[in-house]
């Protein structure tokens, strides 16, 4: 059985960051995200993660042929072997450390 990991869409799978955000329209897949997605399903069951539109996301998706690859598309935190985010800080049992890298977070687009 494949492990369940969740994938954000903006910033991670697009071009997040270079134009104004809208929320009707979103930005082109990033070069290699494709490969990536493609070689990450045989290891694992993907999942998309995103607070945009569902809708608009699963036809993302389709309009990219990448659908095949995603079990679902969701805005629920699903109980998963790993979450894929620009915006994230992986808890190291460590609080003190945590607490500095949350105030020196950037993300990586910036």
């Amino acid at each position: 059985m494949k492990r369940k990991i969740q994938i954000d869409l903006d910033a991670v799978l697009n071009e997040y960051g270079k134009e104004p955000y809208d929320e009707n329209c979103i930005p082109k897949i990033k070069d290699g995200a494709a490969d990536f997605i493609k070689e990450l399903s045989k290891i694992a069951e993907l999942y998309l993660f995103t607070s945009r539109n569902l809708l608009l996301s699963s036809k993302c998706l389709i309009n990219n042929n990448l659908d095949k690859y995603f079990t679902d598309v969701t805005n629920v935190k699903l109980p998963s072997y790993l979450y894929i985010d620009d915006r994230c800080i992986c808890f190291k049992g460590n609080y003190k450390m945590t607490l500095e890298e949350v105030k020196a977070f950037k993300v990586y687009w910036k």
